[in-house]
């Protein structure tokens, strides 16, 4: 073979490897190309139905979510229902079974009080006929035998008389009577006025086992209970002094809020201090079970006036012999309380100032349960001055009537 020839294949190969190099480059990026433009499409349709379905998903769960949190609210709405319902159920079967059981304590003490020859009340013979009906307040006011004015003063104002006060029974459930016990000497001339004055009257409730006195009204208070709770059926059995005004009918709807309430002790209450110095006027002779001097009382109702309910006054009358007595009665009845489960009651309705005090809450619209002035425990000169007090404070006639408890 010649150079030539030699040199003509060498050429030939050298540019048969140098295009096969380029072809098998442009192929290979040809390769590249159409590769990624066929894969990036059906990738980008895939995010997308991924993406929508995921969205699908997460639009069920929210819907879910949201449907399961109103149910849950729902449920929860329905759970405190009943919860209310329950507890109400629980307090109602709580205060029937205490009544119940109140009730049986309290026959049973006025039993063995009769079958002992000593009748808690000369109206005990009443109790037969007078627990057929249901009342809803015994209202007992706290007198003595110097006190004459005073009840006339109180009959003239206030308290229902005669065909009234006999309505007022029959109609609104309500009794009131003047408590008063016996003298020292029995069968003398102040218990020979009180029998007179009752026979005129008719509103007397005598306790048959008290003697008055003043440092007897912590055991003139027990034996009033246990005598009132023995004689009529009541929801509540309230204690005033025959020196306060009262308005009956917003006493009644006073007292009508807290009927289904369990043992309540309603009143004004106060916290006064203990008295240890001898002399003075409420002193405290049994001072030191109170702490050191200068010490107060517990919070208890003052004395004018106060209402409890009547598991409570069954409990006063169960445990009469064993309640113990301090100088002051209002001290004496809050300390019967203490360690029992019994709601307290504040009501500054229960204890207004005479005029122009009362008279100003009764043009706003608020009027009083009780007037009287705290400097006297009572009314001033109450028997010259109730009937002013009734005037400017009192309630009006027809608010007792129309009345519906």
């Amino acid at each position: 073979m010649s150079f030539k020839s030699k040199t003509e294949q060498s050429t030939r190969s050298f540019v048969s490897k140098k295009w096969t190099f380029l072809l098998c480059l442009s192929c290979f990026c040809a390769g590249i190309l159409f590769t990624n433009r066929m894969v990036a499409v059906p990738e980008s349709k895939a995010i997308m139905r991924i993406t929508a379905v995921e969205a699908e998903k997460l639009k069920l769960i929210s819907e879910g979510c949201n449907l399961k949190a109103k149910g849950e609210k729902h449920v929860s709405k329905d759970i405190i229902g009943e919860v209310f319902k329950t507890h109400h159920a629980i307090q109602t079967l709580d205060k029937t079974i205490s009544n119940l059981e109140m009730e049986l304590a309290a026959a049973r003490a006025a039993q063995e009080s009769l079958h002992g020859g000593s009748p808690l009340s000369e109206d005990v013979s009443r109790v037969g006929s007078s627990r057929k009906r249901k009342y809803l307040m015994v209202i007992g006011i706290n007198t003595a035998f110097s006190s004459r004015k005073r009840r006339d003063s109180v009959r003239a104002t206030w308290m229902p008389q005669g065909e009234k006060r006999k309505k007022l029974e029959d109609e609104k459930g309500i009794i009131v009577r003047f408590v008063i016990g016996h003298s020292a000497t029995s069968g003398g001339i102040l218990d020979r006025a009180i029998e007179a004055e009752d026979k005129k009257h008719g509103d007397f409730l005598r306790l048959q086992d008290h003697v008055e006195g003043y440092l007897e009204l912590s055991a003139k208070t027990k034996i009033y209970f246990a005598t009132a709770v023995a004689l009529w059926d009541a929801d509540f059995y309230v204690k005033v002094d025959d020196d306060v005004h009262v308005n009956i009918a917003t006493l009644g709807e006073t007292l009508v809020r807290h009927r289904k309430k369990p043992r309540v002790y309603i009143g004004c209450m106060k916290s006064g201090p203990v008295l240890s110095q001898k002399g003075v006027r409420y002193h405290e002779p049994e001072h030191w079970k109170f702490g050191e001097t200068g010490n107060k009382y517990f919070r208890h109702a003052t004395g004018q006036l106060y209402a409890i309910s009547k598991d409570l006054a069954s409990y006063i009358s169960i445990n009469r012999h064993v309640l113990h007595k301090y100088a002051n009665e209002d001290v004496s009845l809050g300390s019967w309380f203490i360690g029992l489960d019994v709601e307290h009651i504040d009501d500054r309705r229960l204890c207004c100032g005479t005029p122009p005090d009362c008279e100003w809450k009764a043009q706003a619209g608020n009027i009083c349960v009780a007037s009287f002035d705290w400097t006297c425990s009572g009314i001033c000169r109450s028997a010259d001055r109730i009937k002013e007090v009734h005037r400017r404070c009192g309630e009006g006639e027809t608010a007792l009537w129309s009345a519906t408890f």
